[in-house]
């Protein structure tokens, strides 16, 4: 037996792990939002974009984006929403943060989201964006059952209150 081969041995059957790969760790920071528009009626509609994963599945979620460099988060979450929905907007106020990791391309990306309560101001709904490959206005009450990620339903839920006006 080559020297080193019984230590190896003996920490496999330990239980210890291989040595793991260091991968360069990256930062981004991204904008967006929930977008509302009146709906005629009593509930407001929210502008949502969908992308299909890899298994063909589309997953809808809020429309959000790269902050440019000179870009302030809102400037970012207005323009993102433009591009991706086609409609133009402007901030009533901040919605919350999200916070995630993966790996993508051979590197560790920490990403964190700005997320804002948009106004509908004009434009018409579009799914022009590459990236985008459907958009939808869906009413307030259904973003908890067509949102895709548990986070995105979180910061839907503040939407309402945030809406209410004193009377």
């Amino acid at each position: 037996m080559p020297a080193g081969e019984a230590p190896r041995e003996a920490r496999r059957r330990r239980g210890a792990r291989p040595a793991r790969r260091v991968l360069p760790a990256v930062e981004e920071t991204s904008a967006g939002g929930v977008v509302v528009a009146a709906a005629g009626g009593p509930e407001p509609l929210v502008a949502l974009i969908g992308k299909r994963n890899h298994r063909g599945r589309l997953l809808w979620s809020l429309p959000k984006g790269h902050v440019e460099a000179g870009e302030s988060r809102e400037t970012t979450a207005m323009r993102e929403v433009a591009e991706e929905t086609g409609i133009e907007s402007r901030v009533l106020g901040p919605l919350g943060t999200i916070d995630y990791r993966f790996e993508w391309q051979g590197r560790r990306v920490h990403k964190t989201v700005h997320h804002f309560l948009l106004l509908a101001t004009g434009g018409e709904l579009s799914d022009a964006d590459t990236e985008v490959d459907e958009v939808a206005w869906v009413p307030l009450r259904e973003l908890g059952s067509r949102l895709a990620h548990d986070s995105e339903r979180r910061l839907a839920r503040k939407v309402p209150s945030l809406l209410r006006t004193p009377a």
